[in-house]
């Protein structure tokens, strides 16, 4: 395997530890700043990886998108997962500061991925492309912020959707809680089970082309230089 080869998996593999651990944090930190401790007092607000790696999300998954491809015959894949849930006790943030603070909680995650896409893509043009003159120091940096800023508007994007489980979804709950519309919160928390099933059927029919790809790549159209 050439060294070029070497540095995207690498890179691709760090900016996506980076990208869905700091995803997770953030919605442990935003709720802890309502008052809950559940996900500090479980260790979940800490970087460390291990602490945060979920068998599907964290491995099978990301290792099925990005190599599969390559395997029949076609280029690498694009990189997508998710880490273990922080835990959360909605029910002391809901407390002390209402279903506002709820949808907070919900969308930290969201906003964290935009915001680190944002500041990859301010890099990114502030950056050369590489050349094979380049060290291996800056080809490295170079791919690390273009995965980066691949993966979180990726993961942006997917954590929108309304999908029983994930932050899309979680979002429309507390905000139809809020409004008195519980039969809403009651659908999708009755499907909960079924969310997983419905990530790997989007993922894995033409169904990603339409509700994951097209934004994403509307969104990186306008990011990258």
């Amino acid at each position: 395997m050439e060294s070029i080869d070497l540095l995207k998996i690498s890179t691709a593999v760090l900016a996506l530890a980076i990208a869905i651990i700091g995803h997770e944090i953030m919605h442990g930190w935003v709720a802890y700043m309502y008052g809950d401790t559940t996900a500090r007092n479980a260790g979940r607000l800490s970087i460390n990886p291990i602490s945060h790696v979920d068998l599907v999300g964290t491995i099978i998954v990301p290792a099925t998108m990005y190599f599969l491809p390559m395997l029949l015959g076609a280029d690498s894949g694009f990189l997508f997962g998710w880490a273990k849930p922080v835990p959360i006790n909605m029910s002391t943030v809901i407390k002390n500061g209402g279903y506002n603070a709820a949808m907070q909680v919900d969308l930290a995650g969201i906003v964290y991925n935009f915001t680190l896409a944002a500041f990859a893509s301010i890099a990114i043009v502030a950056m050369n492309q590489p050349t094979s003159e380049d060290s291996l120091i800056y080809i490295f940096s170079y791919m690390l912020v273009l995965q980066l800023l691949v993966i979180n508007v990726v993961l942006g994007v997917f954590n929108l959707l309304p999908i029983p489980q994930f932050d899309g979804a979680h979002f429309i709950m507390h905000l139809s809680m809020k409004y008195r519309l519980d039969f809403v919160a009651e659908f999708f928390y009755k499907y909960e089970r079924y969310g997983i099933i419905i990530v790997l059927i989007i993922l894995m029919t033409p169904i990603k082309n339409f509700v994951l790809l097209l934004p994403v790549q509307t969104i990186l159209a306008m990011l990258l230089p």
